[in-house]
């Protein structure tokens, strides 16, 4: 339901569906799930629950300000907590997390992975139909809006808690000029000691 790709250097494109599914009825079919934090200079979307998801957002925004520029160690943060903290170990929600620099899929088990060579995140019960149909684009000479909206579309045709309702948001291309650089003074190395799980990890 929720992807996100980045092409030839470009700054990452994230689409979702807008279908919200209650067992086999469609509760509401033009539901925003995905959206831009951090003044426009990070977009996220996600799949499950959405109070729990919503839950989540509000603690990434609130890593965002505490580590301004720093995507990774915000993300690291919040898996940390939706970990180990009692008050979020039962949100069910996977979420998607982008600036012009890092993408991570974060989940409640403490993942928080970045995309694999090509580029390409999917979440969500229609995310392998997509994300499949986006690998086989690259092949073409379409632009990533071109690919994502063709991909979703395939998704939508084939799994049942997808609709054609998308929302597509892009970073401003100004967000890289914004944002602030991570230097060895804002971006601290962490200790095996301060991060020992989750761990950062290639999805393969």
């Amino acid at each position: 339901e929720i992807y996100t790709l980045s092409l030839h250097d470009a700054l990452p494109i994230l689409i979702g569906d807008g279908q919200v599914s209650r067992g086999s009825c469609i509760v509401k079919p033009n539901a925003r799930k995905v959206r831009k934090l951090d003044k426009g200079r990070v977009l996220t979307g996600f799949a499950g629950s959405t109070a729990d998801a919503v839950t989540i957002l509000e603690r990434l925004e609130a890593k965002l300000e505490e580590f301004p520029g720093q995507l990774r160690r915000a993300c690291v943060a919040v898996a940390q907590d939706w970990r180990t903290n009692r008050a979020y170990q039962k949100l069910e929600a996977v979420m998607i997390v982008a600036d012009h620099r890092e993408t991570y899929l974060l989940s409640g088990t403490g993942d928080v992975l970045e995309p694999p060579e090509h580029g390409i995140l999917a979440v969500g019960s229609g995310g392998d139909f997509a994300a499949s149909a986006a690998i086989a684009l690259l092949e073409t000479d379409w632009d990533a809006e071109r690919i994502a909206r063709k991909a979703m579309t395939i998704a939508a045709d084939l799994c049942v808690y997808t609709n054609h309702n998308f929302i597509i948001e892009l970073l401003d291309t100004n967000a890289e000029n914004t944002l602030p650089k991570e230097t060895s003074e804002t971006q601290p190395k962490t200790t095996e000691e301060e991060v020992e799980k989750p761990q950062l990890k290639q999805n393969e």
